[in-house]
């Protein structure tokens, strides 16, 4: 294993380590909340895992093809938790998780990146056609999202039709989504590489940050892997079999701790008196986005903002585009029939949020200041899932 270095070693072996534990955790009386804990840890070291695998076949693939793969690849946990969640018939926090990705990744994640990095370096500026590209497309997509639960509620002729029309919006969304697949193969460039490993200062990086163009959703993966790995000052390149077996290897064990995960999802949630509103709004959803949310922040503190906007908003996108779609098309699989009909504060507060990535993007300049009032925000519409 001479190709792995440090980082892949420790990660490897925490996945293995952490995938046993729910195991144990699982099919061996623990109590109510161990297994839940355990899995939820377990979840986010294999999402990490499978970006990292497949970054390793980014240096055959290419930057644009890799990014193919990880957009589909690298919301698999999210996926697989809302299959089985669905399985149980776990609706609204199905609702709420994905509502929780988005919200998590613009408002807390974006906004401590942002105070984190304002704090430490100042004023940090960025190219931002590729972040305006990226925040309208969220914010078309959370469009798309909202106009079955406006349906719903304004009594409209199309009322009670929702199913439909939440059929006809999924297969709209996955449609954009894999028209801008061709764009990604065109468009998506080299990754930048950081020259220092962690814990040097400063870091050094191979392009400036004005070359970085992660303008579309598929091609946002690579970007985020690759920092990832670069940030652990780790850029061993994988033989071929190595990637494919850790990639094959990760993807199946994230299905069975997805499916433990959800089997000790109501228990624990009951023990510990948390709604299923608030453990899908918060808890789901900052363990599926674990690894991203920790890149994000560490980039922000190097002064790398550019790329920090690339890792944190990429990963709403890919939930509105593709997630959110595919578990409505495949629910009737599942039995019961999932729709985009969303409880109204679930559909102002991803509104308003992607209304704000908008803004706050759109002028090429990060502060505390604005970091501080989304995380603020954050806490606010957090705290209001509290009660359900």
């Amino acid at each position: 294993m001479r190709a792995l270095g440090r980082y892949d070693r420790w990660l490897i072996g925490a996945n293995v380590v952490l995938t046993a534990a729910a195991a144990v955790t699982h099919y061996v009386s623990t109590g109510r909340v161990a297994p839940f804990m355990v899995s939820a840890l377990a979840l986010a070291a294999l999402a990490a895992l499978v970006g990292r695998s497949v970054d390793g076949l980014g240096d055959r693939l290419g930057s644009g093809a890799t990014g193919v793969l990880q957009s589909a690849l690298g919301n698999i946990p999210e996926l697989l938790f809302g299959i089985f969640a669905l399985r149980q018939g776990l609706v609204g926090v199905v609702q709420a998780a994905l509502v929780g990705s988005i919200l998590s990744n613009v408002l807390l994640v974006l906004g401590t990146a942002m105070v984190v990095g304002g704090l430490r370096n100042g004023t940090q500026r960025f190219a931002a056609e590729g972040p305006r590209m990226v925040s309208l497309l969220l914010l078309l997509s959370v469009a798309v999202l909202i106009v079955p639960t406006l349906t719903a509620h304004l009594h409209v002729p199309a009322t009670n039709h929702e199913g439909v029309l939440s059929d006809i919006a999924s297969v709209v969304l996955l449609v954009v989504f894999a028209l801008a697949v061709p764009a990604s193969l065109q468009r998506a460039e080299p990754a930048p590489v950081l020259e220092r490993p962690v814990g040097t200062t400063p870091p050094v990086a191979a392009t400036p940050p004005a070359a970085v163009r992660a303008t579309d959703p598929a091609s946002a993966g690579a970007t985020g892997g690759t920092i990832a790995a670069a940030i652990a000052g780790d850029n061993a390149r994988w033989p071929l079999w190595l990637a494919l077996t850790l990639l094959a290897a990760s993807g199946a064990a994230a299905a069975f701790v997805s499916d433990w995960f959800v089997a000790a999802l109501t228990p624990a949630l009951s023990a510990l008196h948390i709604s299923q509103a608030f453990a899908g709004f918060v808890i789901v959803a900052i363990a599926g986005n674990a690894v991203e949310n920790v890149v994000g922040i560490q980039l922000a503190a190097r002064n790398r903002i550019d790329y920090a906007l690339s890792v944190t908003l990429q990963s709403p996108v890919q939930i509105a585009l593709a997630v959110a779609p595919l578990l409505v098309l495949i629910s009737p699989a599942l039995g019961t029939h999932f729709t985009l009909v969303f409880p109204p504060l679930e559909v102002v507060a991803m509104g308003l949020t992607a209304l704000i990535a908008v803004v706050v993007v759109f002028d090429g300049e990060s502060t505390w200041v604005e970091g501080a009032c989304l995380t603020g925000l954050y806490a606010v519409v957090a705290t209001a899932f509290w009660w359900g």
